[in-house]
């Protein structure tokens, strides 16, 4: 079953990551920490992204003498204060209901979804708990949420002058906190040995149909150019395939834009770099175009591109950019 949450908007929306990789976290009274661990390795990572699904299969060694039970956390991406109006009704992931599959092994294990509240990495779910206060608050209405409106003004001015809240031009008051998302589980990593994980799940994508590339748009709005590190080769193809549809009534005119993020960087928190990483995109069908930003970039199937890297050190995330040409039968 297919759970991705496909955003089809003509402005710019949000692009969800995909999720991230994994890392060693310590759960305090303060909320999740990421720790960098000195003893495990992350001997491999091989990555597949798609639209429709992402697999990732991982290696770890235990460089230690004694064995290891550390609680695991898979950051997923989060929902940010920043973005409020961005959001629509159906845009607001609920990570609840994700189909996330693990296993150690070969064997499924289980996890433990929590949520946290954070202004700029502080961690505020206790305070929110003493006022009574939901940690999701977003909507996708755009309206004050319900019970900022049941404050007082000194109420009010007082969670303003703590953080919890702004006071936007109009008046109204919205939340200020973002609502963190992380997948935990308890693993024993034995002495001496190395273990396999597995992960796979949907992904939750962004997209638009048309727009961004389009000549004239594409330079008022150069972001995702750099973001995706599209290429002038690229951009050529693109404007060859709109020109030669715009000539031909047979065929649907847009096109679709689809991003899928994947969060590298937690990857670094292992002993040592990940010492053989590879990376597949597969983008879906051979007349699709794809661009993100990875050197050493191979074409291993008419579909599928491969990156490969020794002694990796994720200093960044990966973005995807998948194009999309509707046919007729679409």
């Amino acid at each position: 079953m297919r759970l991705a949450t496909v955003l089809l908007l003509s402005a710019a929306v949000l692009a969800f990551p995909a999720h991230a990789n994994d890392s060693e976290a310590a759960i305090n009274l303060g909320g999740i920490e990421l720790v960098q661990n000195r003893d495990v390795s992350m001997d491999s990572e091989d990555l597949y992204i798609a639209k429709d699904e992402v697999r990732v299969r991982y290696r770890y060694t235990n460089h230690s003498a004694r064995d290891l039970e550390l609680t695991i956390s898979f950051p997923l991406p989060p929902i940010k204060a920043a973005d409020e109006e961005l959001y629509g009704d159906q845009a607001v992931p609920d990570f609840t209901k994700l189909e996330f599959h693990t296993a150690v092994d070969g064997k499924p294990v289980k996890f433990q979804v929590m949520k946290r509240a954070e202004i700029k990495g502080r961690d505020v779910t206790q305070r929110l708990a003493q006022l009574g206060w939901p940690l999701e608050w977003i909507t996708g209405s755009g309206d004050q949420p319900r019970f900022v409106g049941k404050l007082t003004a000194a109420e009010k001015a007082a969670r303003v002058a703590d953080g919890l809240l702004r006071k936007t031009e109009n008046g109204d008051h919205f939340p200020t906190w973002d609502v963190v998302t992380h997948v935990t589980r308890k693993q024993v990593f034995p002495a001496g040995r190395t273990v396999e994980v597995t992960h796979r799940y949907a992904p939750m994508i962004g997209g638009s149909v048309a727009g961004s590339l389009l000549p004239g748009v594409r330079e008022e709005f150069p972001g995702n150019i750099r973001q995706y590190c599209i290429d002038k080769a690229f951009l050529a193809a693109f404007d060859k395939k709109l020109a030669a549809r715009k000539g031909d009534d047979s065929v649907p005119m847009a096109y679709s834009e689809t991003w899928i993020g994947y969060v590298l960087s937690s990857g670094r928190n292992w002993r040592g770099p990940i010492k053989d990483f590879r990376l597949v995109v597969d983008k879906g069908k051979p007349e699709n175009m794809v661009s993100f930003c990875m050197n050493g970039v191979k074409k291993i199937s008419p579909t599928q591109f491969e990156v490969r890297r020794k002694n990796f050190e994720p200093k960044g995330d990966l973005e995807v950019l998948i194009v999309e040409w509707p046919s007729i039968e679409d």
